[in-house]
């Protein structure tokens, strides 16, 4: 197995792009949800428009992993929009990072989230924001480490599921 290489995602990359996040949201969390309401989630959440849309915006930059000629993981990031009375049109937000299991716990989630928030105070310090499930404790201790902390909680809809999730803030 290849070490994993980091890169900025392309227009060109949106299928790519599609298909890992929606690989990635389904490995990680599809176990937690009926099969009809993973399917609407994904389509909404990673549909290739969505994605497109999303590379295009000037305001969002999203990442790839690769390894062993292979997209492994990605990352998206731009301005905040979590329901928190704190944030503001300055803050940026961390909106997806995930890797897949087999590339997990080798330092490879650390390396795409320090690329991400670089990027994401690239002009200097600002408040940063993460969304993250209330059970996912791996990432709330990469997250921690990283120095950010439980500023709220809201409700993530995947169907009629509704998660609870733990908003994260550092700055």
């Amino acid at each position: 197995m290849s070490a994993p290489t980091f890169r900025r995602a392309g227009p060109d990359d949106a299928e790519a792009l599609s298909r890992i996040g929606a690989e990635t949201f389904a490995e990680t969390f599809g176990h937690l949800y009926p099969p009809e309401d993973l399917r609407a989630f994904l389509d909404a959440a990673y549909g290739l428009e969505k994605t497109r849309r999303d590379l295009a915006d000037p305001a969002k930059a999203a990442w790839l992993v690769e390894a062993d000629g292979a997209v492994v993981g990605h990352a998206l990031a731009g301005p905040c929009d979590l329901p928190h009375d704190d944030v503001t049109p300055d803050c940026g937000e961390l909106k997806r990072l995930y890797v897949l299991k087999a590339f997990q716990s080798g330092g490879t989630g650390s390396r795409l989230l320090a690329e991400t928030l670089a990027w994401l105070e690239r002009d200097g310090p600002c408040p940063l924001w993460i969304g993250v499930w209330s059970e996912n404790l791996g990432a709330q201790r990469l997250y921690g480490r990283m120095g950010f902390e439980k500023v709220g909680e809201y409700e993530f809809p995947v169907g009629q599921i509704r998660d609870r999730e733990f908003i994260l803030r550092r700055g």
